[in-house]
């Protein structure tokens, strides 16, 4: 039964994860430059977004949402903004987003900002994290593209009471909130979800402030 369950699961997956990224595809570009600003508001509702020191991010593709304007506002305020670097071992490793970097596509494709092994920075150092997604649930389950890296990468988190440094921030648009994702044991709940509608709290009533 548990197998079956699993292949489920596992087929529903796929089939809404690729729902979704057509959907966000078939953006036009006027729609995913006022999702961004949208988001960026949502984001200016959370404290730690206006005042923690390093928050990392994501270079948006396949018709994510664009960061640049939430971006815009992390450097008006000085804050250091950081991009993943895809390791050989699975998971992901930070680095500051310095102006006019010189970007390099990774085995995906997607540009990484060129740099030293000195400047690598830890799941462990960043303080805030924005997190792609292609579904989400109000209680801060998310589907992502299926590779498990931000799973992996922040592992570390499901030994410790949340929310927790780093704070995960999923990112998306309202269009692909769904009633309830399957939990999975390697899942790593997201804090918040900021989408171009509203900040949602997914942390359970009793862990909040």
């Amino acid at each position: 039964m548990a197998a079956s369950m699993h292949t489920l699961n596992r087929d529903a997956s796929i089939a809404l994860r690729t729902q979704m990224r057509e959907r966000r595809a078939g953006l036009s570009a006027a729609e995913r430059i006022a999702a961004a600003s949208g988001v960026a508001a949502s984001l200016e509702q959370l404290p730690e977004f206006l005042v923690d020191r390093r928050v990392a991010g994501y270079w948006a593709v396949g018709g994510e949402v664009p960061l640049h304007a939430a971006v815009a506002r992390l450097r008006a305020r000085e804050q250091q903004y950081c991009l993943p670097i895809v390791g050989d071992d699975g998971r992901l490793r930070f680095t500051p987003l310095l102006p006019n970097a010189n970007m390099q596509p990774n085995r995906y494709g997607i540009p990484e900002p060129e740099h030293a092994a000195a400047d690598l920075l830890t799941p462990q150092d960043l303080d805030l994290v924005l997190v792609p997604l292609t579904a989400f649930d109000r209680s801060g389950r998310r589907l992502g593209m299926g590779g498990g890296y931000y799973d992996r990468s922040f592992a570390f988190l499901r030994e410790v009471v949340r929310p927790a440094q780093p704070l995960l921030v999923g990112i998306g648009y309202a269009f692909q909130e769904v009633a309830t994702l399957p939990a999975q044991d390697w899942d790593i709940a997201l804090d918040f979800i900021a989408t171009d509608k509203e900040l949602i709290d997914c942390t359970p009533p009793e862990t909040r402030p």
